[in-house]
């Protein structure tokens, strides 16, 4: 076997689906198609509406930030249709990585599933510390000041070591989650029903102070300020590919997969779209770029007691959003541990959760360490690229797999393929395209590192390639 065929070596669909029904180290299938949209929502509705809004807004597209959204979520509608065919056809977890094996090869998946370590871990870091902010926020509102050596990570001109409030959120999402899957989707439900409920209460209190004239000019910045603002905004819509690397533990996956990812994604685009055409019909476009735009709205027209409860929303909305990612981390490294690209440690399953509790506790470890320690503000602009990487591959990945494997159960038709992948890509790149060079550059950097790691360690430890040389 030559080089290239060991690198596009494929995985059976037929064995991963063996691999996901193997009593061996199998998680529990306890999800339904609620819980999946509960988790979507979970992850997509967090720093980016209560934050990213107004930044969006002043900065780059005005009252037009409405069509940033639309535009944003045009993108994810058209890749989140093609994740939920492969989500009802492969089962299995791992999202865009296990997908691009079958698709594409190992080392495509590989590639892909170290772009999804950095879009996980780095989400997962940046939101945590979002989080302190927020919590430390409601702390001082309260009279309650923490020493400043403990209040973020290490800058020594600042007198700050670590964000102490981020590394104890992290470790008791990381508590809950080796409790056990179900026992994790009932408080994502709750804390959803929570967010919702608070986002809501701001459009109805909202809608009455709002004033036409704010919306005009509607488009200040013209339309590449549009464009610029949908790659800041997409930020906002990321999380509903993590709910396809809970198909392995789902009820009913041919079914649930595609509602599940569809689902969060319509809701929070209406929701997404409501509040900025309410935010901007408040408060001029200009005086939006705050941490807290949200809140800031309602205090502008006096109504100090709902913007308290947006705080109390945003604080249980980021905390949300910090159990999915960190859950999608612990599956993505179980996926590839199992197939053997890393060590066996990632893929242990506890005997009594059913859940890879080492690979839980070893992302809370990490994740703790980046956003306890590390700045994470150039860092997290990754995130926007790595997902949209992703989202491309996968889209294509739709239009191969219909052709080497045209007999394959589909419980869930991509429509018009291939134009809607096709159209998934061209939004999808002309987002990436959007985003400053250095980003680019960034991640290109984190691609060629993984390039190494797959063959000095990957390679030669995956199960495919311990199985060709045997059969040698």
């Amino acid at each position: 076997m030559s080089l290239s065929q060991q690198l596009l070596r494929k995985k059976k669909v037929e064995t991963l689906l063996e691999q996901s029904v193997s009593k061996e180290g199998a998680l529990k299938k306890s999800l339904s198609a609620f819980d999946l949209t509960m988790l979507g929502i979970g992850a997509i509705v967090g720093t980016g509406i209560f934050v990213l809004t107004g930044v969006a807004a002043a900065e780059h597209a005005g009252p037009a930030l409405v069509l940033s959204f639309v535009l944003s979520a045009l993108a994810c509608v058209f890749a989140a249709l093609c994740y939920a065919e492969f989500a009802s056809t492969v089962p299995v977890s791992g999202s865009a990585y296990t997908y691009s094996y079958t698709a594409f090869g190992e080392l495509v998946a590989w590639m892909i599933g170290w772009d999804l370590i950095l879009e996980y871990g780095v989400a997962a870091a940046a939101v945590a510390s979002g989080w302190s902010g927020y919590a430390q926020g409601l702390l001082t509102g309260f009279g309650i000041h923490l020493p400043t050596a403990i209040t973020s990570a290490f800058d020594a001109s600042k007198g700050t070591v670590i964000d102490l409030p981020a590394v104890v959120i992290i470790f008791v999402i990381a508590m809950l989650l080796m409790k056990g899957t179900r026992e994790s989707a009932r408080f994502n439900s709750l804390m959803v029903i929570i967010k919702v409920v608070v986002i809501l209460l701001f459009l109805a209190v909202g809608i009455g102070y709002v004033k036409p004239e704010n919306w005009s000019p509607f488009m200040p910045f013209g339309f590449s300020g549009v464009a610029t603002g949908a790659a800041t905004v997409f930020f906002a819509f990321i999380g509903f590919d993590a709910v396809s690397t809970a198909a392995e533990e789902v009820r009913n996956p041919q079914r649930d997969m595609p509602i599940g990812i569809i689902a969060s994604l319509l809701i929070c685009t209406v929701l997404y779209i409501a509040v900025s055409l309410t935010l901007t019909g408040i408060v001029p476009y200009e005086m939006l770029n705050v941490k807290n735009p949200v809140a800031f709205a309602l205090s502008y027209v006096q109504q100090d007691w709902v913007a308290g409860f947006i705080s109390l929303g945003a604080i249980v909305g980021i905390t949300t959003v910090l159990l999915v990612m960190m859950y999608g981390q612990a599956r993505l490294f179980f996926a590839m541990s199992r197939d053997g690209l890393l060590p066996k440690v990632f893929s242990q399953v506890h005997e009594q959760t059913q859940v890879p509790r080492k690979s839980t506790l070893i992302v809370g470890i990490l994740v703790a360490i980046f956003s306890g320690l590390l700045p994470l503000n150039k860092l997290a602009e990754l995130t926007n690229i790595g997902t949209l990487f992703a989202f491309i591959l996968v889209s294509i990945g739709v239009v191969v797999l219909r052709n080497t494997n045209p007999d394959l159960r589909r419980s869930f038709r991509v429509p018009l393929v291939p134009l809607v992948p096709i159209l998934a890509v061209i939004f999808c790149g002309y987002l990436v395209y959007s985003l400053p060079l250095i980003t680019k550059l960034g991640f290109l950097g984190w691609l060629v590192v993984g390039f190494f790691v797959y063959f000095l360690y990957g390679r030669r430890h995956s199960h495919l390639h311990k199985e060709a040389t045997k059969s040698r």
